[in-house]
C-alpha cells in the first residue's frame, strides 16, 4: 500500500510551499527584491512577479532599481518574465509594468540574444497589438 507515502510526499511538498511562501514575503518585507524576483518565478507566480515589479516601481528611482535587478537575472528566469509580462500588457492596470520590463530587456539584451529566447517569436507576436 503506497498510500500513506503518497500523503508523506504531499504533505511535505505542501510544507515546502508553505515556507517558500513565508521566504518570500520576508524578502518583499526586507526589500530584497532580486531573491523574491527569482523566487517567485521558481514558484511560477506570474501575478507575485508583476507584485514584485510594483513594489520595485513604488520605490524611489523605482526604474533603475528594477532596471539593476532585471538585467541580474538568469536567461531562463528572463525568459520566464517575458511570459509573465505577455500576460500583464494585455490588462490597462498592468500595462505599464510589463512595459517597463520590456524597455529594459530590449535595452540590454542584444538582438540575437533575444532570438534565442523559448517562445520569443509568440511574445512578440502578442506583444504587438497592445503595445
Amino acid at each position: 500500500d503506497v498510500t500513506e507515502i503518497e500523503e508523506k510526499e504531499a504533505q511535505a511538498k505542501q510544507e515546502e510551499q508553505i515556507m517558500k511562501e513565508q521566504e518570500l514575503s520576508n524578502l518583499l518585507h526586507e526589500k530584497r527584491y532580486l531573491k523574491a524576483l527569482g523566487l517567485a518565478i521558481s514558484l511560477d507566480r506570474p501575478h507575485t512577479v508583476l507584485m514584485v515589479v510594483k513594489a520595485i516601481l513604488k520605490e524611489t528611482d523605482g526604474r533603475r532599481h528594477l532596471e539593476e535587478n532585471i538585467v541580474r537575472l538568469r536567461k531562463d528566469q528572463k525568459e520566464a518574465i517575458l511570459t509573465f509580462l505577455v500576460t500583464w500588457n494585455t490588462n490597462s492596470r498592468n500595462c505599464h509594468e510589463a512595459q517597463a520590463v520590456v524597455e529594459i530587456l530590449l535595452k540590454h539584451e542584444a538582438p540575437d540574444s533575444l532570438l534565442q529566447y523559448a517562445g520569443i517569436k509568440s511574445a512578440v507576436e502578442s506583444l504587438l497589438p497592445y503595445t
